[in-house]
């Protein structure tokens, strides 16, 4: 970037930035607990619901493949309307999804519960875009520092989501789970108020006719841009690979749904907390070389799951794949930042999150498939952890080659 911000940011003021920054981080925390609850739940309700177990973890896909989709759109909306509606759009989306589920709970429909999980999508989608919120009035040198911030109210999530499941999902018994997905619907309401406190300049309305900055596929030729959207997807996907067969692997190797629920929820910890740093990280070391190590720990994670599915295997293995998200995916979120121009945000964020939401969705389809493929269920866990190899291989190439490339260019 070669504004005036970028070449002397010492005197850039973030004090808006910094405003907004809180804000997002809060109503991530506050909103971003539907996220494990749905986790959590999805696929031990399609196992209660579905007929065929080897569904057991659509409702989880029909909400990434509704965001896939509603990403775009998302994205298209806050370009023309501005942040604060888009993410008024996730919220409805977010009530209605949890309200739906309940209901499909109630009426023991399955098809009900993808309805409401495809409804929660849209508020997945909204959720996607808080990251690239954060950057939108920060300057080049705090913009690292923005978007892991937002990122870490997913520490608060990840323990009011697991611990809402815990709570509420007998609240209504002998109904299971509907009390969780009802808290849900009354979290979306009390955290509309946060949104309205944003600060970022709605876009500046177009002449008719006039282009917004650069064409896809000219952003598209930007190598940065190709590697960046490429590892965020990879490390989105195998993240969602391994923790929505977790709750089913857990419960499935004799442990209970609470100890399912503490395991997601370390996970979800280690998702966020690291965001406290991750940006100074990105700022002293470059982006690349964090996502790399983000994309080491998936490798690791997956070694220690295959090894064994004792209680402390479940746990480490899924702490090391919430590090490894976390530097995976705020990496690749900096290095697409970082390559485009402010008017090509809404054109570029949503296409990147349709290509992560669409990997995502392949990955929980696969994750229920793979889990439930074999006769029992370690080797089914083995399965989904082996599956990581092939695309861990492609980011990790993706980055030696804009590394070659950019030594060639030099």
């Amino acid at each position: 970037m070669t504004d005036a911000a970028a070449q002397n940011p010492i005197q850039a003021d973030d004090s808006n930035a910094k405003r907004n920054v809180l804000i997002l981080a809060l109503a991530s925390a506050l909103l971003g607990a539907q996220m494990p609850v749905h986790f959590i739940l999805g696929g031990l309700a399609g196992q209660l619901l579905a007929d065929n177990k080897a569904l057991a973890t659509l409702p989880i896909s029909a909400t990434v493949f509704c965001s896939m989709f509603a990403a775009p759109v998302i994205a298209t909306i806050m370009g023309r309307h501005g942040r604060i509606a888009g993410f008024f759009l996730g919220v409805g989306g977010g009530a209605v999804g949890a309200g739906v589920s309940a209901l499909a709970i109630y009426q023991g429909s399955f098809g009900l519960l993808l309805v409401g999980s495809a409804l929660t999508g849209i508020y997945m989608a909204a959720q996607g875009q808080f990251r690239f919120a954060a950057a939108d009035t920060a300057s080049p040198a705090f913009r690292p520092k923005a978007i892991s911030l937002v990122m870490a109210g997913g520490l608060a999530a990840a323990v009011i989501g697991p611990q809402m499941v815990q709570i509420f999902r007998e609240s209504l018994a002998p109904i299971p789970f509907a009390g969780a997905y009802l808290a849900v619907v009354a979290l979306n309401v009390l955290a509309c108020p946060l949104l309205l406190l944003i600060r970022i300049p709605r876009p500046a309305r177009k002449v008719k006719g006039e282009r917004s900055g650069r064409p896809l596929r000219e952003i598209l030729a930007i190598p940065r841009v190709r590697t960046a959207i490429i590892c965020a997807m990879v490390s989105y996907a195998l993240m969602n690979l391994v923790m929505t067969a977790t709750p089913l692997a857990v419960v499935g190797c004799g442990f209970s749904p609470d100890l399912a629920a503490d395991i997601v929820m370390a996970h979800v910890l280690a998702m966020f907390a690291p965001s406290f740093f991750t940006g100074n990280l990105i700022a002293r070391f470059g982006a690349e070389k964090i996502v790399a190590t983000g994309l080491g720990l998936l490798a690791l994670c997956a070694g220690v799951a295959i090894s064994g599915v004792t209680e402390y295997h479940f746990f480490v293995a899924l702490v090391l794949l919430g590090l490894g998200w976390n530097f995976g995916f705020i990496g690749a979120t900096e290095m697409l930042t970082s390559s485009h121009e402010p008017e090509e945000r809404s054109t570029i964020q949503g296409f990147n999150d349709f290509c992560v939401f669409g990997m995502v969705t392949i990955a929980s389809l696969s994750s229920g498939a793979l889990l439930n493929g074999f006769s029992d269920v370690v080797s089914g866990w083995q399965a989904v952890n082996y599956a990581e190899a092939p695309f861990l291989a492609l980011a990790l190439g993706a980055l030696i080659w804009l590394a070659i490339k950019g030594k060639r260019s030099a």
